[in-house]
C-alpha cells in the first residue's frame, strides 16, 4: 500500500515560540529547563499534527534549537577548540558556535554561516581542525525518537548524511576530505548502531549534496563510504533523501547502493522524472515521490501532481511508491488558520506546512485509481485554480507591456565605471577608507510598539510619522558624532527590506502570521508574489529626503534590489521569474529617479540574494538565471546621472564563482560579507582586478559580541595588503537591524577609530 511521508517540519512555532523563548535564554531570562520544556511541548505538537493529517512516517530530529548542520557537528564531536576553552555547559558551548561569545576576557567569534543551497535558510558551517577527534558527543536524535515513541509515533530519525556534511564542513586541517569520510564513517557506523539498538523502523539520511555537479571521483567516494556504512544490513529502512533539484549524476548508481529507499524531488529536480524514465528505477528500492512543494506557497495542482505517479506506477509497484513532500517543510510557514485577513479569493489558492500534510494525503487517496475525477476534493482543486488564474490582479496590460518593450539601452549606463569614478571621486572628495554602515539600525521594542500602536489605532498616522522623524534625527546626530563619512536614515520605518516595499507595490499579498526561519531565532515574512508588479507612488522618498535635510553629509537611498526582492517572496508558477524580476526592476528604477531629482547622490540597491537563486549546476547557471539577474539589477539604474553614486551589498555567499557577473552589476561600490570568512575571497578578488569599489564587512553583526578597535584595525591591514586602498570601504558586514543599540554603538565607534588609525600611518593618505 502507497505510504505517505514528509521530509521535515518548521520548527520555529506558529508564533515563533520557539524564537521567543530562545531569545528569552539568551538573556537570562529563563533556564535551560524552561528552554527544554517548550522545545518539547512544540516537538509534540508538530508530531500530533502529521498524526492527526494520516502521515505514516513522521520526521523526528529535524527539530533544532538553531540549525541541524550545526547540530550534526555537535553530535560528532566536531567542536573547535576555541569553543572548548570557553568551558561553558553542552548547550552554552552549542550556542557560542552558533553566536559567539563574549564575556570577561573569553571573547570567542561564532562560527560561519552560508545559505543552505538555492534557499533563504543560513547554516552553520562546521570546523574540522587538525586535533578533532570525531566521535559521538550527542544524545539527541535517539533522545528524541524515545520522545516520540512515548506519544506513540514510531517516526523515522533524520541525520545529515555524511557526504554533504563534509562537503560544505570547513576542513581547517591537514587532512583531506578522502580522510576525513573515512574516519568519520565509523562514527556514523556507531550511530546507526545507537538506532538499531532504539528499534527504529526507518533511518532518513539527508544528502541534498547529490543534487550539485558531481564528479566521477565524488560519485565513487559516496558510493564506497555507504556500502561500508550500509554493510551491517540494519533491521531498519534506511532512505537515501535528496531535495532542491535532480540527482542526473548519480541516478545510474542508484541501484549499486544500499539504501532501501530514495526520496526524490519532484518539484525542482524536473530531470528526475526523465531519470526514471531513462533508466527505471531499482527494483529492490521504494521511490519517495517528492511531489508537494515545501519551497513555495500554492496549492498543489492535483491533476499534475497524479499525471506524474501515474508515470511512476509505470516503474514501481504501489507498496514501492510513497507520497511525500519535495524538501522539508522548513522552508514555508505553518498554518494558513492564522490569516483572517488575506481575503477568500486569494487564501483559498494558498498552502503552507499544515495544508501540505493534507495534500500529501490526498494525493495517496486520489491517486488509488482513475475514479479521481469525480472525488470532491480534485474537483475543488481545479476550481480553485481556475478562479486564481482569472484573477484580475494576475494581468496588467500596461506593465506587461513596458517589459516587452525593453530595449538593450534601458540596461545600461551611458557612461562607463572609470568615468563615473572619476567625476564621483571629484565630486565626494571622501577621505580615503571611507566609513558608513550597510542601511538599518537596530529595531528596538520602542520602534515596534510605535508600529503596532499605529497597527492598533492607538495613534494617528501623523503621530506615528513625527516620532520616526525623531528617530532619524537622533541617528544622523549619532552618525555626525561618531564621524561616519556617508550616513543612513536606520530604516526606522520598515519592517523588513522586502516586506516594506511589497506593501507599496501593487501585486504582492501579506500574511499575517506567515513565519519562516531564515537563521537560528531570525525570522521573515516573505511577502506572496500574487500579481503583476506595478509601482504607485514613491516609496521611501520623503524619509531619505528628511534625513538629508538633517546633515551636510551625503545620506544613502536605500532600496531593496529586483532580484532580492523576488528570491526573498514566493514567486508566482503562472509566470517567468525572468518577467517578474524585469516587472520589479523597472518599479526600483522609478524610485532611484525620484531619489535622485530630490537629491540624494547615494543610492544603495541591495542584492543580498543574488546568489542564493543561482542554479546548483553550472550548465543551468546562465540561461535559467544570470541572463535575466544581472539586467534586472542595471535596469533599476542606467539612467542616473553621472555623478550619483550607486551602492550594492551582498549577504553571507560565496563570490568567487561569479566574480565577473558581480563586475557585470555595473554598480560603483558593492559591500559584502567577510567578516566571518577567511580572506581567501580577498585573495580571489585581487587576483581577478576587481573593478568595482569595495566594502568587505569588518565585523559580524549576527553576534552579539563588540569588536575591538584592534581587531579591526588588524583587519583592514589585512585588506589593504590584497586590495586598492583607494577602491575599499569600511563598513559592518550587514545591517544592524537585529542587533541591540547596546551593542552597536560601540562596535561603530571602534570601527570608526580604528579606521582613522590606519588612515593616520597608512603611507600615501
Amino acid at each position: 500500500m502507497t505510504k505517505t511521508t514528509i521530509v521535515g517540519y518548521p520548527r520555529i512555532g506558529v508564533n515563533r515560540e520557539l524564537k521567543f523563548t530562545t531569545e528569552a535564554y539568551f538573556k537570562n531570562e529563563i533556564d535551560a529547563k524552561e528552554l527544554s520544556a517548550k522545545a518539547k511541548e512544540l516537538r509534540q505538537e508538530y508530531w500530533n499534527k502529521q498524526r492527526e493529517a494520516r502521515i505514516d512516517i513522521i520526521p523526528s530530529n529535524d527539530f533544532s534549537y538553531y540549525d541541524n548542520l550545526l547540530d550534526t557537528a555537535f553530535l560528532l564531536n566536531i567542536i573547535p577548540e576555541r569553543y572548548k576553552k570557553l568551558r561553558l555547559s553542552p548547550l552554552g558551548t552549542y550556542f557560542a558556535m552558533a553566536r559567539g561569545y563574549q564575556k570577561g576576557d573569553k571573547d570567542v567569534k561564532a562560527l560561519p554561516m552560508k545559505k543552505w543551497f538555492n534557499t533563504n535558510y543560513h547554516y552553520i558551517v562546521p570546523e574540522i581542525e587538525k586535533d578533532t577527534e570525531f566521535s559521538i558527543n550527542d544524545t539527541k536524535p535517539f533522545d528524541l525518537y524515545r520522545e516520540a515513541k512515548a506519544l506513540g509515533i514510531d517516526t523515522k530519525p533524520v541525520i545529515i548524511g555524511i557526504f554533504t556534511f563534509l562537503k560544505l564542513a570547513h576542513l581547517n586541517t591537514d587532512k583531506t576530505f578522502e580522510k576525513c569520510l573515512e574516519e568519520l564513517s565509523q562514527v556514523y557506523i556507531e550511530v546507526l548502531d545507537k538506532f538499531e539498538a532504539e528499534g527504529i523502523s526507518y533511518l532518513q539520511i539527508d544528502e541534498p549534496i547529490l543534487v550539485t555537479d558531481l564528479s566521477e571521483s565524488d560519485i565513487n567516494l559516496f558510493k564506497d563510504v555507504y556500502n561500508k556504512i550500509l554493510a551491517k544490513n540494519y533491521k531498519f529502512k534506511t532512505i537515501l533523501q535528496t531535495y532542491f533539484g535532480d540527482v542526473r549524476d548519480i541516478y545510474p548508481h542508484l541501484k549499486d547502493l544500499k539504501f532501501d529507499a530514495v526520496g526524490l524531488d519532484l518539484a525542482e529536480g524536473k530531470k528526475n522524472i526523465e531519470l526514471i524514465e531513462k533508466y527505471g528505477f531499482p527494483k529492490d528500492k521504494v521511490i519517495i515521490a517528492g511531489i508537494v512543494n515545501g519551497k513555495n506557497i500554492w496549492i498543489n495542482n492535483y491533476k499534475k501532481s497524479i499525471d506524474i505517479i501515474k508515470k511512476l506506477k509505470k516503474y514501481v509497484d504501489e507498496d514501492r511508491l510513497y507520497i511525500g513532500t519535495s524538501c522539508s517543510l522548513l522552508h514555508v510557514p505553518h498554518t494558513i488558520a492564522k490569516e483572517d485577513k488575506i481575503s477568500k479569493d486569494y487564501i483559498e489558492s494558498l498552502a503552507f506546512a499544515e495544508q501540505k500534510l493534507v495534500e500529501v494525503n490526498d494525493l495517496r487517496e486520489l491517486s488509488k485509481d482513475d475514479k479521481y475525477v469525480e472525488n470532491n476534493k480534485y474537483t475543488e482543486n481545479t476550481n480553485i485554480l481556475e478562479r486564481k488564474n482569472s484573477n484580475s490582479i494576475c494581468f496588467n496590460k500596461d506593465i506587461r507591456s513596458k517589459v516587452e518593450n525593453l530595449k538593450d539601452e534601458d540596461f545600461v549606463r551611458a557612461e562607463d565605471f572609470d568615468e563615473r569614478r572619476k567625476t564621483q571621486k571629484e565630486y565626494f572628495n571622501f577621505p580615503i577608507l571611507p566609513t558608513t554602515t550597510i542601511g538599518s539600525f537596530p529595531q528596538t521594542k520602542e520602534i515596534k510598539k510605535l508600529r503596532q500602536s499605529l497597527r492598533k489605532g492607538e495613534i494617528s498616522e501623523n503621530q506615528y510619522e513625527d516620532e520616526i522623524k525623531e528617530k532619524i534625527k537622533d541617528i544622523i546626530k549619532f552618525q555626525e558624532e561618531i564621524d561616519l563619512d556617508v550616513l543612513v536614515h536606520g530604516e526606522y520605518e520598515r519592517t523588513d527590506m522586502v516586506e516594506y516595499f511589497g506593501r507599496l507595490l501593487h501585486g504582492f499579498l501579506f500574511t499575517q502570521n506567515g513565519w519562516v526561519q531564515s537563521y537560528g531565532t531570525r525570522a521573515v515574512k516573505p511577502p506572496i508574489v500574487y500579481g503583476d508588479i506595478k509601482r504607485e507612488n514613491p516609496m521611501t522618498v520623503k524619509w531619505i529626503k528628511y534625513a538629508q535635510d538633517q546633515t551636510d553629509r551625503p545620506v544613502k537611498g536605500m532600496l531593496t534590489g529586483p532580484i532580492t526582492i523576488l528570491n526573498w517572496s514566493f514567486p508566482r508558477e503562472d509566470l517567468e521569474l525572468k518577467q517578474i524580476a524585469y516587472q520589479i526592476g523597472l518599479a526600483i528604477g522609478e524610485e532611484v529617479l525620484d531619489l535622485e531629482a530630490a537629491g540624494i547622490k547615494i543610492i544603495q540597491i541591495d542584492e543580498a540574494a543574488l546568489r542564493e537563486k543561482l542554479p546548483l549546476r553550472k550548465e543551468d547557471w546562465r540561461e535559467e538565471y544570470l541572463d535575466w539577474a544581472i539586467p534586472a539589477f542595471r535596469l533599476t539604474n542606467s539612467k542616473v546621472k553621472i555623478d550619483t553614486q550607486i551602492h550594492t551589498h551582498m549577504c553571507y555567499s560565496e563570490f568567487s564563482d561569479i566574480i565577473k557577473e558581480i563586475d557585470d552589476m555595473d554598480a560603483d561600490v558593492i559591500s559584502i560579507e567577510a567578516a566571518r570568512s577567511d580572506s581567501s575571497l580577498l585573495d580571489f578578488l585581487h587576483e581577478n582586478n576587481f573593478k568595482l569599489e569595495i566594502g568587505p564587512g569588518v565585523y559580524d553583526i549576527h553576534s552579539p559580541r563588540v569588536p575591538t578597535e584592534e581587531e579591526i584595525e588588524e583587519l583592514i591591514k589585512t585588506m589593504i595588503g590584497k586590495l586598492d586602498i583607494k577602491k575599499l570601504w569600511i563598513n559592518p558586514d550587514c545591517g544592524l537591524k537585529t542587533r541591540g543599540m547596546k551593542e552597536t554603538k560601540p562596535s561603530l565607534i571602534n570601527m570608526v577609530k580604528a579606521t582613522k588609525k590606519v588612515r593616520s600611518y597608512t603611507p600615501g593618505v
